[in-house]
């Protein structure tokens, strides 16, 4: 197979410099696999942005074809799990970052990657679920873990109108929890209500200066993309026993706090790996995706952008622009 098809290539000059453009590969410069995928759709995320753009050491090889989540058909498959025909999504481990990913309209895969398309769920909305889906749910299923339910009280969710913050919104207010979006962002209520939000707390309200190692307590489970200064706050409000799914630093990878509320109020601060979690949670993760934990409003909150128009999307993520999902159409489903 010596056919040339089209890619995003992610580039570093001399000095360091990072660059992004459209190009060609033929399958034999694709990456060491045992699936060949025609990709039919990726996704933009945050971390997609800062690796296009090169405003965070996002790749660790250079070149790069950018893009960290794909959804498509198989080609031909040395590994006996998956055959020609088969519908399939392949994100997170090193897809994107060190290994070309879904920014090409096709890509070889190590097979332990590769997972298959849930029933119920077509290659399109598994990349308007993506890895914010994937890591929104497994945020969810670790606080089920540890004893989450809705009739303990309320979840806050940081970031709520970003991709993996809107989605945790709709999933926790699907399975019967009260919501409440945390959000910088007043024009977007409307928005965070039609997901399921029973309240809306705007970050201003919140002088982050005063906080106290303990606050009055008020939530029985959080999901936080933000980190930094309220990713603190949040520990100081969580109820006795509460659980934290840590999942993104949209603000800051630094976490200033004490341990007054793990050894006196017994709260769980939970890591959210979406990256590297193997089987067979990665399996039941998807499959609860396209059962329970399925967004009821996934086709709202999702737009769709075409191969074309993929490198003049980035800035919009950097400057924060964006809210929910952006899928890339990437071929033909």
């Amino acid at each position: 197979m010596s056919s040339s098809f089209k890619a995003f290539l992610i580039e570093e000059a001399a000095d360091r410099q990072v660059s992004a453009r459209m190009g060609t590969l033929t399958p034999a410069q694709l990456d060491a696999g045992e699936v060949l995928i025609q990709v039919a759709y990726s996704s933009i995320n945050f971390k997609d942005a800062l690796a296009a753009t090169g405003k965070g050491r996002i790749i660790r090889r250079f070149p790069c074809v950018g893009g960290i989540d794909l959804s498509g058909t198989v080609v031909d498959s040395a590994d006996p799990r998956f055959s020609p025909g088969d519908p399939v999504i392949a994100t997170s481990f090193d897809i994107g970052v060190a290994h070309h990913g879904g920014y090409a309209e096709m890509a070889r895969i190590p097979a332990n990657w590769v997972v298959p398309l849930p029933a119920g769920l077509s290659l399109l909305e598994a990349m308007a679920l993506g890895t914010a889906g994937f890591a929104a749910a497994l945020a969810i299923v670790r606080m089920e873990h540890e004893g989450l339910k809705p009739d303990l009280g309320p979840v806050i969710v940081s970031g709520a109108t970003g991709g993996v913050g809107g989605l945790a919104v709709d999933m926790l207010a699907g399975l019967g929890y009260h919501v409440v979006a945390l959000t910088g962002k007043e024009s977007e209520t409307p928005y965070l209500q039609e997901l399921g939000a029973a309240e809306i707390k705007l970050r201003g309200s919140i002088d982050f200066a005063k906080v106290r190692p303990l606050e009055a307590a008020q939530w029985a489970g959080a999901v936080d993309n933000v980190g930094g200064e309220i990713l603190h706050w949040i520990l100081a409000t969580m109820k006795q026993a509460g659980v934290v799914a840590s999942v993104g630093n949209a603000q800051s990878f630094n976490l200033n706090t004490t341990v007054f509320p793990f050894i006196l109020r017994g709260v769980s601060l939970l890591g959210v790996d979406s990256g590297y979690i193997g089987f067979p949670i990665r399996g039941l993760v998807w499959d609860r995706l396209a059962g329970d934990l399925r967004p009821r409003h996934l086709a709202g909150m999702t737009r769709v952008i075409e191969f074309a128009d993929l490198p003049q999307a980035f800035d919009a993520f950097i400057a924060g622009q964006v809210k929910g999902r952006t899928v890339v159409r990437v071929g033909v489903a």
